[in-house]
């Protein structure tokens, strides 16, 4: 029985990503997409589906989680600073893809629905955001950050302007740019010697 429902578990999950996915055939959006759909396209009942998650934003952010912490990985076998450099990079090249609009369409779902707004928060902001930090946090350690900045700040600081550009499409999500974005944060947040 456990393998069986560990077996529909991942079906649910990757039909959801592959409904999603424009490259698939289907590439439907997230508001047209439905439970019986992703019921239908995993062989497994609605019930299945509701016993695991609460809505259907739900299967969604779990989907896109399983996939994005796999593409975004915080790297502790790096300095901190070199992991956070990595860590944005895979961020925006990530975002470039079908991905990017995926997040973009979870994040407009959530402006006019607070149950999904708390789903997206507890599945996937939260946790992401508190693997940003403790980078920040071991560059901090490092000396490579000052040690007296708030590291959520300079998580909210560094970050901001991957999901501007990601939501306003204010230019292209390139490696290149997420350097020179924490280049220049850098540039006022890195320790100066005393005179």
């Amino acid at each position: 029985m456990a393998v069986r429902s560990e077996a529909s578990h991942k079906a649910i999950l990757e039909a959801t990503m592959e409904l999603l996915d424009p490259d698939s055939g289907e590439g439907i959006s997230v508001q047209k997409l439905s439970i019986e759909r992703i019921a239908r396209v995993a062989g497994v009942s609605k019930t299945t589906i509701y016993r695991w998650w609460p809505s259907k934003v739900a299967v969604v952010i779990d989907s896109f989680v399983a996939s994005h912490i796999a593409r975004t990985p915080v790297r502790d076998d790096l300095p901190g600073l070199e992991a956070l450099r990595e860590h944005m990079g895979a961020l925006v090249e990530t975002y470039a893809t079908h991905e990017g609009r995926l997040i973009s369409q979870l994040i407009a779902e959530c402006q006019h629905d607070q149950s999904a707004m708390k789903e997206f928060k507890e599945r996937f902001w939260h946790n992401r955001r508190a693997a940003a930090v403790s980078i920040i946090r071991r560059a901090q350690e490092e000396g490579d950050i000052w040690s007296e900045l708030d590291s959520v700040g300079v998580a909210d600081l560094i970050y901001a302007p991957i999901y501007f550009r990601l939501l306003f499409q204010s230019g292209p999500l390139e490696r290149a740019w997420s350097d020179r974005v924490l280049d220049i944060a850098l540039t006022g947040l890195t320790p100066r010697e005393a005179a």
